[in-house]
């Protein structure tokens, strides 16, 4: 039988947390002062760690506004979190996608920006938590575009690069993939826009998520 491991990034991916992840970025930078830098900005940096996010997002600010701001948008986050009407919605069609993969006998992987908690809060709301056989996030090694997470995905299932196909909606899930020397894919509904996942390295990029179904399940 062949050996297919499909390792997903979540925001943008396969849950749709531009809003809440623009509001909580918003209001930290208002809480320190700073002109809240929008959607637009915001999405530029969805998939790296805080830390260099927040580089691009306030080059001017010193290391200890940073700070500063990072903890303001975790504790952004989880106060959201707690109210039903932020919370990120799976984008349409994700968990039959998930549950068909592993139907026909994939093997799931997560490489996310996300911290630990977030991860797990996430899995948690959807139900998740059991089909995942590994996941690596921010606060595991190196962050994205670093190859860390693939390669350490694939060292905890035991697949090889030519196995593994990496799904994402960024630019930043798209050389982290090529680094790792697997096939990136990818998404169009979330954070990135086509011409810069390709401009990154993807294979292609898909734009419904029965069309991405379709690919994935080409790759055999």
């Amino acid at each position: 039988m062949t050996f297919r491991f499909a390792v997903f990034d979540i925001d943008g991916t396969l849950v749709d947390s531009r809003a809440i992840i623009t509001a909580c970025m918003d209001r930290a930078f208002i809480g320190a002062g700073l002109a809240p830098p929008g959607f637009e900005r915001t999405r530029r940096v969805i998939g790296l760690s805080l830390g260099p996010g927040l580089a691009y997002l306030a080059p001017d600010a010193d290391d200890a506004l940073r700070q500063s701001i990072l903890e303001s948008y975790r504790t952004a986050f989880f106060d959201m979190r707690q109210d039903p009407a932020f919370l990120s919605p799976a984008y349409e069609g994700a968990d039959a996608l998930l549950r068909s993969l592993l139907a026909e006998n994939w093997v799931l992987g997560i490489a996310t920006g996300k911290s630990r908690r977030g991860l797990d809060a996430m899995l948690e709301q959807h139900a998740w938590g059991d089909l995942f056989q590994a996941h690596f996030c921010a606060d595991d090694g190196p962050g994205k575009p670093h190859p860390h997470m693939v390669l350490e995905n694939m060292r905890v299932v035991g697949a090889q690069p030519d196995q593994t196909l990496v799904i994402g909606d960024s630019e930043h899930d798209m050389a982290m993939s090529v680094q790792a020397g697997t096939t990136a894919i990818g998404v169009s509904w979330g954070f990135g826009t086509t011409e810069e996942m390709l401009a990154a390295g993807a294979a292609l990029v898909t734009h419904q998520m029965g069309e991405l179904e379709q690919v994935l399940k080409g790759y055999v």
